[in-house]
């Protein structure tokens, strides 16, 4: 075997190689991958690598990185910080009293899985709601309860591309009864009044109006899906002072959850309420009877009727209001009759 060569560790070569070698720079400082970490260990003759010496090159960049954090974990930080901010009052509420975090968080995560498992709701059309600025919708109303407008609040938000929210237009009754009316204020209801109304439109919100109110979600079963009166036409006034489009909403499969076949004026009188439902479960089968039938739902959102191309006095004039609101009624009631002809069945 030959001789070795020494090669002095004082030598110009040897300083200046290793240094290319190992990615020293002046002063001793590593750069490149010396810098990052151990070198990789190289696979003995055969793809085989020493005992222990993986595990010695990994430990250092091992103790390095931190564990991955779990989805529970996040969920638990992400409840605990809710929490803290609930109970120290750190959160932002608006002047009508709505609440973005708690509807977000707690309200739609209570609706979405009705709306997505239990009326399957398909939406369509969603693309004629605008990305920003305000807008009107205006929906048919029915169910025996009020349950329409609640999915079409999940609906909005869950798909519009901007995950926009839906301000819904309540009447008195709502906001006269304990608990509902903290609740309502909450999710973004307001008194369905043009003052009220008007202030959200110019804001930029979406609003959602049902304007055939208490006539709607009490009619009988026999005249489901037939739309009743719209009113004087507020909404159209409202929308016209606004500058904002109009855009019709049609709702089918609500007004099968609750078949109302009677109705109990004595005992609305008693309780104050505009109807008292009879169904073919409720008041029967007692609180089972307040489940509602897992009907399937299609809601669909029509082509929106622009309303910034009028002059400002146009809000005032009632036959301009009465022509726009019979247009938006007879969309509504067109879209209706088309969903129901093309539905298979109501609960499929």
């Amino acid at each position: 075997m030959a001789d070795a060569k020494v090669i002095p560790f004082d030598d110009d070569r040897s300083r200046s190689g290793a240094g290319r070698r190992r990615g020293l720079l002046p002063g001793g400082r590593a750069q490149g991958p010396a810098a990052a970490g151990p070198a990789p260990v190289s696979a003995l003759p055969g793809g085989q690598v020493p005992d222990g010496a993986a595990e010695a090159a990994g430990a250092a960049s091992e103790d390095d990185r931190e564990a991955p954090v779990s989805g529970w974990d996040r969920r638990i930080a992400g409840g605990l910080a809710f929490l803290r901010r609930r109970l120290t009052g750190d959160y932002d509420v608006d002047e009508f009293g709505y609440d973005k975090e708690l509807t977000d968080q707690v309200l739609m995560s209570v609706l979405r899985p009705l709306a997505d498992k239990y009326f399957r709701v398909e939406v369509k059309g969603i693309e004629n709601i605008p990305s920003d600025g305000g807008a009107l919708i205006v929906a048919n109303h029915s169910g025996t309860l009020p349950l329409d407008g609640l999915m079409l609040q999940v609906a909005v938000h869950d798909n519009h591309p901007a995950e926009r929210h839906l301000r819904l237009l309540a009447a008195d009754l709502v906001f006269m009864l304990p608990v509902v009316n903290e609740l309502a204020r909450k999710a973004g209801h307001t008194l369905a009044c043009a003052e009220d109304a008007e202030r959200l439109l110019q804001g930029g919100e979406v609003v959602g109006v049902m304007p055939e109110g208490f006539k709607g979600i009490g009619k009988p079963f026999g005249e489901r899906y037939k739309l009743q009166r719209f009113g004087r036409g507020g909404f159209v006034s409202t929308a016209l002072r606004a500058g904002v489009p109009i855009v019709p909403c049609s709702i089918v499969g609500a007004e099968e959850i609750y078949p109302m076949i009677g109705n109990s004026k004595t005992l609305a009188r008693i309780l104050g309420v505009p109807y008292f439902p009879i169904t073919p479960t409720f008041p029967w089968l007692g609180p089972l009877g307040a489940l509602p039938l897992p009907t399937k739902w299609t809601i669909q959102f029509g082509e929106p009727i622009p309303t910034d191309g009028y002059p400002p006095e146009a809000a005032e004039d009632p036959m301009l209001m009465f022509n726009l609101t019979d247009q938006v009624r007879e969309q509504i009631q067109h879209t209706l009759y088309k969903l129901l002809v093309q539905r298979r069945s109501v609960f499929f």
